[in-house]
This record gives C-alpha cells, structure tokens and sequence, in this order.
C-alpha cells in the first residue's frame, strides 16, 4: 500500500489559502527596494515636484500685487503638493503585499487577513511537510524566489519577490503596486493630476497678467528668465497631467473590475467572487468611506478578512 504523497509543482500557479499557518516577524519593518533605476525616478519625481513649489511661489505668488490671490493659491498648492509627496513616500516604502497568513484547503474557501508580506523562501521540504497536508493537496511554488505561492499572485524581477494582486512594477514610486499599497499609489497619481492643472491654470493668469502688464514688474527675475521658467512649468504641467490621470483612470477601473492590470493583459481565468464596484472600493480604502480615504498617512481599515472562491 503506498503512503500518502503530497505533491509540490514549480509552475507559477494559483494555490488555494487559508489562515492560521504562515506568518511574518518583519510585517512592521520598512520596506525599500534598493533599485538604481527606481531610485533614480522616484528623486526625479521629488526634484519636478520642488521645480513647480518655486516657480509657483519666487516667479508667480509672491511677486504678485494681490495678497488675497497669493494666499489663497499658494495655501492650495503647497496643501496639495505636500499630500502628493506623501503618497508617494507611502507607496514607495510601503510593502505591497499584504497576505500573510497562507495555508490550503481543499474544496473553494480560502481567507486571507492583511498582516504583512509573503515570506521568501519558505517552499522548503521540510516547511512543506510542516503544514500537514491532507493526501492530494498539492502546493505551488514560485522557481524564482522558492516561495510558497498565494493566489493572484505574480513575481517581481525588480522586488525579487512574490506580490500577491500585483498590478505593475512603477519605477517613479521604486515600487510595486500591490494589495497593500494601491490606495497610496492612486493618491499619489491623483494629487499630482491635481497640482499639475493648478499650476496650469496659474500659468495661464499669469501669463495674461505679464502681457497687461510690465514683464519687468509682473516677476522678481528677468523677463526671459520667466518666460523660460514659466514655459518649462507649462511643459511639465500639462505632461504630467496627462500622464497622472491616465493611469488614475486605469487604476480606478482596475479597482471597480478587481482585475489587476498583469491579470488583465495576461486574460488570466477569474477565480475569485465578484464583487460590487462600491465594495471593491471599499476594499482598497478601507471600510467604511470617510475623508480618510484622501488621506495618505490613513491606512485602511479592511475590515473583516477578505473571502475569495476558487474553482477547483
């Protein structure tokens, strides 16, 4: 008679989970991936952002003669811009996994709490044994970074990793946008598409302002000089506008779909439960909706602990 044998294949696969089995000691440390490429974007990003704050303030605001319009656009601008910055220091340190507690099941059930990141080489023989198995399970394992395999979850060549609701690796936030750190990635896209069309619109005033005026009068530098740098704003304005809101519109509909965008190139076979737009929203921001929601250092509050079905 032969013993039962449990089966562990190298394919990237899908598993079935459940709680209570794998943990993680480091869910509170910081994450950082130390990629040239990715830091590189992410200073950049720091550096255009700090680019339009001086424009905005030594060529437009503070030169101006009205103190109310100086107050009132510089408040919003810098408000905004802090909020953008902010976001994007959460994505980028944040880990973008955040199912932790992965084990197996038989029939369709699987739920996962939001405790941390997926453990790095834990689909060992002897850890695989550990779980206790019951005859014909079998266990997945990704041949990249040996770890055990969450469902809806991709590797990473950049994080060296397994991301489980793995949307895109972005190098402007150093980052993979992930479960746990989408909601910071899509109000980093959004304050930046916001900051981008106010100075726009400053531009603009601005520009109608010096044609009215004197150019010698309407900015502390010489009138080439603000051309230049007003130009330059224009240029950066409106490319990151476009840019920022496109992948907002993209992340957004990812979200109401529950469909990340690897999982949408690749057509991969839906697995889990649909569900509403509204709760899938939920989902990302936390439960229920307040103005904490816009806030980056708000991390959501999922709730009870997610169920996804399988078809097995």
């Amino acid at each position: 008679m032969k013993s039962p044998v449990h089966r562990c294949r190298d394919p990237e696969q899908r598993i079935p989970i459940s709680k209570d089995v794998i943990t993680s000691s480091s869910a509170s440390a910081m994450w950082f991936i130390r990629d040239a490429c990715g830091i590189i974007c992410a200073v950049i990003t720091w550096l255009l952002v700090f680019y339009a704050e001086f424009v905005v303030l030594f060529v437009m605001l503070l030169p101006s003669k009205n103190l109310t319009y100086s107050i009132v656009n510089g408040t919003l601008f810098n408000t905004l811009a802090f909020l953008a910055l902010a976001s994007h220091l959460r994505a980028m340190c944040t880990d973008p996994v955040s199912c932790l507690q992965v084990g197996f099941v038989l029939l369709v059930l699987c739920t996962c709490d939001t405790t941390g990141a997926v453990p790095k080489g834990n689909a060992t023989k002897e850890y695989i044994e550990s779980l206790q198995l019951k005859p014909g399970q079998v266990v997945y394992k990704c041949p990249k970074c040996c770890s055990i395999k969450p469902d809806r979850a991709h590797h990473c060549s950049v994080c060296k990793r397994c991301i489980r609701k793995m949307d895109h690796h972005c190098p402007w936030v150093n980052n993979c946008v992930g479960e746990n750190n989408q909601k910071y990635f899509v109000l980093f896209t959004m304050y930046i598409a916001l900051i981008s069309l106010h100075a726009l619109i400053m531009v603009v005033f601005h520009f109608l302002y010096c044609f009215e005026d004197d150019w010698t009068k309407c900015s502390s530098f010489s009138p080439p000089a603000t051309v230049i740098l007003l130009i330059l704003l224009c240029f950066e304005g409106l490319l990151f506008l476009i840019f920022t809101s496109v992948m907002f519109g993209t992340q957004v509909h990812s979200i109401c779909t529950d469909e990340t965008g690897i999982e949408q190139l690749k057509k991969e076979e839906r697995r889990w439960a649909k569900k509403t737009k509204w709760m899938n929203m939920r989902a990302v921001f936390g439960h229920p909706f307040s103005l904490l929601w816009f806030s980056p250092f708000s991390t959501p509050d999922h709730g009870k602990a997610e169920t996804y079905q399988y078809v097995v």
